[in-house]
């Protein structure tokens, strides 16, 4: 019996650059990722999810906003963040946001709620790092209330309380599909088998096996919750072009600018093309390449496991516009049936 694999899309927004190497302004960029979406679309893809950033390397703030655009112009594919902030953004306007993007699309949005891997949006929207495990854990609390689209009475310590008040619009058909990212603490794992939401694995290092026991431990938690099974995604970084060759020397100059400028943040390491080779290598989590070499990856990945979705993080830094559509194109026409062939 197949493997059943949802196959998704989806970036950050990377502001990416012309053809002189000259950065594009944050309006244009959003103006590609509503073509690259369109792109998705037509060619099958499963999914296309935009994160939220604060940034000047990223241009998308609102994913809703972007995707609401998508929407208007696409008739199959699902639409979501990756990730929505959470922590620094009010539950009830996320939901509300993400069921009028639902209604927009007929059905087609879903939400990757987070902490976000980077912490701007704190001062920015006046909260304070201290309170960084708090403001998630009381916010997923929260949003848990009024995805059952049910009076919501709810209090807590970071925000006004709730006494019976409904939530508009609601979500047409059943409840807005919802996954939490988690990027490898147990304890994240935990909650969100315990709030009976889907899980989706930022694995951006590292051999992808190396996260089996959080699946493992997923599960179990599900099974300890007595919640039904929810699916277990991956988001992973790539590019994919006609070979490995063109592939790797395409995405290096952008990827390794991209990682020393985030690396430099957070006293990393710089970043040498023998680690770039050894992610992008069979065990590592980089998936660029030729649609064969591509395709086999993420074979492996979904084998070794057990996951229900994978996306391909396809933006990575300066990468230009015509890369990124040609990327898609391969994706779409290529990777994806490949995949599904070698699970059949």
């Amino acid at each position: 019996m197949a493997q059943q694999i949802e196959l998704g899309l989806d970036t950050f927004g990377d502001v990416t650059a012309d053809e002189n190497g000259t950065p594009l302004p944050h309006a244009q960029v959003l103006r590609n990722l509503v073509e690259q979406a369109v792109l998705a679309d037509e060619l099958g893809v499963d999914f296309i999810g935009f994160g939220e950033h604060h940034r000047s390397d990223f241009a998308v703030t609102s994913p809703e906003v972007v995707l609401a655009a998508v929407a208007a112009r696409t008739t199959r594919i699902h639409l979501g963040s990756a990730v929505t902030v959470l922590s620094s953004d009010d539950p009830v306007r996320v939901f509300q946001r993400f069921s009028t993007l639902d209604a927009l699309s007929n059905g087609r949005a879903e939400v990757i709620l987070g902490r976000g891997s980077f912490t701007e949006s704190f001062p920015l929207f006046g909260f304070e790092l201290s309170d960084y495990e708090e403001l998630f854990e009381e916010k997923l609390n929260l949003f848990a209330e009024v995805r059952k689209q049910e009076p919501v009475t709810w209090s807590g310590a970071k925000r006004p309380a709730l006494n019976g008040q409904r939530v508009y619009p609601p979500v047409e058909h059943g409840l807005l599909r919802t996954w939490v990212g988690v990027g490898g603490s147990p304890e994240s794992v935990v909650r969100t088998a315990r709030y009976g939401f889907s899980l989706m694995l930022a694995i951006i290092g590292g051999d992808p096996a190396r996260f089996a026991p959080y699946v493992d431990l997923f599960q179990r938690a599900q099974d300890q919750f007595e919640v039904p099974r929810q699916p277990i995604g991956v988001h992973s970084p790539g590019h994919i072009a006609d070979t490995d060759e063109q592939a790797r020397e395409e995405l290096w100059p952008h990827y390794s600018a991209m990682m020393n400028r985030i690396g430099r943040e957070r006293g990393w390491s710089p970043m040498g093309r023998g680690h770039f080779e050894q992610e992008a290598g069979p065990s590592g989590s980089l998936y660029v390449g030729s649609p064969e070499t591509v395709a086999t990856k993420i074979v492996a990945t979904v084998r070794t496991l057990g996951i229900d979705r994978f996306d391909l993080k396809y933006g990575n830094g300066g990468l230009g516009h015509e890369k990124l559509l040609r990327s898609i194109e391969l994706y779409g026409t290529e990777v994806v049936p490949r995949v599904r062939e070698l699970l059949a």
